[in-house]
């Protein structure tokens, strides 16, 4: 946004009422982006809290000429939230499969079970693949501005979104059986 620079000025200088107004403008896309990622509500709320520590301890690292600013705090998102990953599974454990075990589609009834399937599938993606997905399908970010989140190549990011997206196909396959787009929730 346009007056973000002016806001980002005032808030490297301290004053509290800017930094107040970044959080309030960016909170809900971080906090989606690292529900998504991490999977469970108060992980992503810790995970947004520790963002905009770290994005207002290195505010002065800001370059409004490489990025925007939404750009830069999803970028400090992603970092944190792949190493909070990493950290929690351990090196070499393999990863289950999200549907074994489970019960057949015909004994899951609502909505919101369709939305944990599709939770527990995302997060057995591999985690470029995971990011990639959810800054392209839930967060709704152009490809481009993904590579500079990710810090590799337009083609990469295709290739990890187009991926994940056959990965989500196959293991929902027994949800949605017609060869429909996997669900998307979309955030505002």
């Amino acid at each position: 946004m346009d007056d973000d620079h002016l806001i980002i000025a005032r808030a490297q200088t301290g004053a509290s009422d800017a930094c107040r107004a970044l959080v309030e403008r960016y909170q809900g896309v971080v906090w989606t982006f690292c529900r998504n990622l991490l999977h469970h509500s108060a992980d992503a709320e810790d995970a947004t809290q520790e963002v905009f520590l770290t994005a207002f301890r290195r505010l002065d690292r800001y370059d409004p000429d490489r990025a925007a600013f939404s750009t830069w705090l999803l970028t400090i998102a992603r970092n944190h939230c792949c190493n909070r990953v990493q950290q929690r599974q351990p090196a070499g454990e393999p990863h289950a499969d999200p549907l074994d075990g489970g019960s057949s589609p015909e004994e899951h009834a609502t909505d919101a079970e369709v939305w944990q399937e599709l939770d527990r599938a995302l997060e057995h993606l591999p985690l470029e693949q995971r990011t990639a997905f959810v800054l392209a399908e839930i967060q709704d970010r152009p490809h481009a501005e993904i590579a500079l989140i990710e810090g590799v190549e337009l083609g990469t990011v295709k290739s990890r979104v187009s991926r994940a997206k056959a990965r989500l196909r196959e293991v929902l396959q027994d949800w949605f059986p017609e060869p429909s787009p996997v669900p998307v929730r979309r955030t505002s």
